[in-house]
């Protein structure tokens, strides 16, 4: 009886489903199924494809790309304009790949400007992606009517149509003073974090209250990327692994404890940005890029 229900938990899991999990698992990485459990009882995947500035034919390739390499994590956003080739790309990999929509995660975003009627941002956002639910649905940045907004997205949580709630571009006084407004703890909180802008203070403090952190701008951004990529530390480390600078920085994240969404649409790059578990950075090489941090931040959230 007891490997059954140990089986049915996994099984559960793996469709990202909510389970009665213990708190201790709540946040913590595995890196065999290649997941996180969500402090909402689903799970997400630890590394996938950001979607800004794609645009719709590019993202609908792009997301069909990921999923066609076994990536099962996408991240839009009202403000990308392209959820509805979000959509598209999943659902035309489902039908011709055979996945199941339970397999996928996508993540969109509602935008301040949305915040006035959260309910029409949220029917839009569901009717873009069309794909029947939205797994994670996030705050795009802290701005007047936020609380409103979430309290509005909790409420399509009850309904079953949003599975977990998040916020991008919160830090540590935004959270301390929005956490104690809502019902719903966050899942996820998603903010710019590379080797030279780490937030080595915010991070653990996400992390401490049981949210997962995920970062964009994994590579620095556009018009930094070429020079965080050429970084002589990262590319010594890379070389030493028989690897890019581009995983080691997403191998970096991820022994954080840090979700990774790289923006791409190139095949080859998804699918070499998927490629992170045959290396692991030792402690030495982990302190190195620490002290990169330079406090650079790339973009003005």
């Amino acid at each position: 009886m007891k490997q059954i229900a140990a089986f049915l938990s996994l099984f559960l899991l793996c469709l990202h489903l909510p389970v009665c999990a213990e708190e201790s698992m709540v946040g913590k990485f595995s890196f065999e199924t290649k997941t996180v459990l969500l402090n909402s009882g689903y799970t997400m995947p630890i590394l996938g494809l950001g979607t800004y500035a794609l645009e719709h034919d590019t993202c609908v390739n792009s997301v069909k790309a990921l999923l066609a390499a076994g990536g099962r994590l996408i991240d839009t956003a009202y403000m990308y304009g392209n959820e509805d080739a979000v959509g598209e790309g999943v659902r035309q990999a489902m039908a011709e790949y055979g996945i199941p929509r339970e397999e996928i995660f996508v993540i969109t975003k509602i935008y301040p400007t949305q915040f006035g009627d959260p309910e029409a941002a949220i029917e839009m956002a569901l009717e873009k992606l069309d794909l029947g639910y939205i797994d994670l649905l996030l705050l795009h940045h802290p701005d007047s009517g936020d609380v409103n907004a979430y309290r509005t997205m909790e409420r399509y949580v009850a309904e079953g149509k949003i599975h977990s709630l998040g916020l991008s571009n919160w830090y540590v006084d935004e959270l301390t003073d929005f956490l104690p407004k809502v019902t719903i703890q966050p899942s996820l909180v998603q903010n710019e974090i590379h080797p030279f802008y780490q937030e080595q203070d915010v991070v653990p403090f996400i992390q401490e209250k049981g949210i997962v952190v995920q970062c964009w701008y994994p590579l620095g951004g556009r018009g930094y990327t070429a020079s965080l990529l050429g970084n002589e530390t990262l590319c010594t480390i890379a070389a030493a692994h028989g690897v890019s600078a581009a995983q080691v920085i997403l191998r970096w994240d991820l022994q954080r404890g840090i979700v990774v969404i790289p923006g791409s649409s190139n095949p080859e790059h998804i699918r070499e940005n998927l490629d992170l578990f045959g290396f692991e950075l030792a402690e030495d090489e982990m302190a190195q890029i620490q002290a990169l941090d330079r406090g650079e931040k790339h973009d003005w959230y």
